[in-house]
C-alpha cells in the first residue's frame, strides 16, 4: 500500500488532491452528523446564530474555500504548505456543498426534497475528483497514445468531439451523464444514441413534430425514475437524513 501511495499519489504531485477530497468527505459526513443531532435535540451542539441571524456552515465554507483556494496557488503543487492548503479548501468545500441546494434556491430548504441537492452535488463532487485522483483526464486525452499526443491536431480533434458529444448530452436533460462524459466518454455515446429527457431542449426541438418520440421519451423517462427513486432516497436518508415531510408522514403512521 505503501509503495503504491508513493507511486501513484506523491510523485505524480497528487498528494494535495487526495487530502482535499480526505478533507471535503470527511467534512460533509460529520456535519451532516453534527445537523441531524442538533435536529433531533441530542448532544451538545446547537445553532449558531447573530444578531438573531442564524450564521449557515455555508459562510465559512465560503471562507475557507477561497483562503485554501489562494492559499494553494500560491504554495505550489508540492511541499507542507499545499498540504494545509488543500485540507482547508477541502474543509471549506464540503461545509459549502453541504448547502448547495440553500443557494441554488436562495431558501432555507435544507431538510426539504429540495435540499437533496445538495446530497447529489456532494455524491458528483466526490466522483468527479476521484476520477481525477486516478488519472482521468477530460474528454478522453488520457486514452490517446503517445504518438497521438505528440500531434496537437489530434488532440484538439480530440477535445472538441468529446466536448460537443458532451454538450449534446447535457442538451437532451441528462446532467449527470454529461458530466461524467468529460471523463468516460463512452458515458457520453450512450447518453448521445438514447432518447432525451422530456422537456430538455433537445426534446423540445426535435420531438415537437415526433408525437412518437416524445411518447417514448416520457415513458422511459417514468420507468427510469420510478426504477431509481427507491434506492436514491434510500441513499439519501442514510447520508443526509429525513426530510420534513418524510419525519411528518411516519409519525401519522
Amino acid at each position: 500500500m505503501g509503495q503504491w501511495l508513493q507511486r501513484n499519489i506523491v510523485e505524480p504531485g497528487k498528494l494535495p488532491l487526495l487530502l482535499a477530497l480526505t478533507a471535503f468527505v470527511l467534512t460533509f459526513l460529520i456535519t451532516r452528523a453534527i445537523t441531524r443531532l442538533i435536529r433531533a435535540g441530542r448532544g451538545p451542539f446547537g445553532n449558531i446564530s447573530s444578531g438573531g441571524v442564524h450564521i449557515h456552515h455555508v459562510v465559512p465554507g465560503v471562507v475557507l474555500t477561497v483562503a485554501g483556494g489562494f492559499g494553494a496557488v500560491a504554495s505550489g503543487v508540492r511541499g507542507f504548505g499545499s498540504g494545509v492548503f488543500a485540507v482547508v479548501f477541502g474543509i471549506g468545500a464540503g461545509l459549502v456543498l453541504d448547502e448547495f441546494a440553500l443557494i441554488l434556491h436562495l431558501d432555507d430548504v435544507y431538510w426539504t426534497e429540495a435540499g437533496r441537492k445538495s446530497l447529489e452535488a456532494v455524491v458528483l463532487t466526490a466522483a468527479l475528483v476521484g476520477l481525477l485522483l486516478v488519472g482521468s483526464a477530460p474528454f478522453g486525452v488520457n486514452d490517446m497514445s503517445d504518438d497521438e499526443l505528440q500531434d496537437r491536431g489530434t488532440v484538439a480533434l480530440t477535445v472538441a468531439v468529446n466536448f460537443l458529444i458532451s454538450l449534446a448530452v447535457l442538451f437532451k436533460g441528462k446532467i449527470k451523464m454529461a458530466v461524467f462524459s468529460v471523463f468516460i466518454p463512452f458515458v457520453g455515446l450512450v447518453g448521445l444514441v438514447r432518447l432525451a429527457r422530456p422537456g430538455s431542449p433537445w426534446a423540445r426541438r426535435f420531438y415537437r413534430h415526433r408525437p412518437r418520440a416524445r411518447a417514448k421519451a416520457v415513458l422511459r423517462a417514468y420507468r427510469h425514475d420510478r426504477r431509481w427513486a427507491g434506492p436514491g432516497r434510500l441513499l439519501g436518508d442514510w447520508l443526509g437524513g429525513k426530510t420534513d415531510k418524510e419525519l411528518t408522514e411516519s409519525d401519522r403512521r
